[in-house]
């Protein structure tokens, strides 16, 4: 089977394209070699792949017949990269959620919406006269402006 194909069936790619255009970028290689897609993969072949800024091993155990569910990946495929390159992958992920984590910064239109609800509700339910709020009414200030003038 071609190792784009290969790669594509085992959903390492989502696409059998994205596989081509990896392998073409030099990303892909079996043992130290680097390949071509039309590269026929055999049972036994160790598969390094550059992916999300790591390396990850592959030893290619059975070859699918055809793209293979989720669960069947493990009967074909066996992952034998080290555990160093999934540390680096979680200590990426780790900064990426410190430079900006849930909540902060800039609003998300989720976010603008609850906080439009939330105002228009909290002014309807807290509108008071101001006057009342005051203790003033219109007959009291008529009557001060009377006895200012006398």
């Amino acid at each position: 089977m071609r190792i784009d194909k290969f790669l594509w069936s085992i959903r390492f790619y989502k696409t059998r394209t994205v596989a081509t255009e990896e392998i073409k970028k030099n990303r892909v290689s079996i043992g130290d070699t680097v390949v071509k897609s039309s590269k026929e993969v055999k049972e036994g072949d160790i598969i390094k792949i550059r992916k999300n800024q790591i390396d990850y091993k592959i030893k290619v155990i059975q070859i699918p017949k055809s793209r293979i569910g989720a669960k069947l990946v493990s009967l074909h495929i066996k992952d034998v990269t080290d555990k160093e390159q999934y540390e680096l992958l979680k200590m990426r992920k780790m900064t990426q959620d410190y430079y900006r984590s849930r909540g902060e910064g800039r609003p998300t239109k989720k976010d603008r919406r609850d906080m439009d609800g939330y105002v228009e509700n909290d002014i309807a339910s807290d509108f008071t006269d101001w006057d009342d709020f005051f203790g003033e009414s219109e007959d009291d200030g008529m009557e001060n402006e009377v006895e200012e003038k006398s």
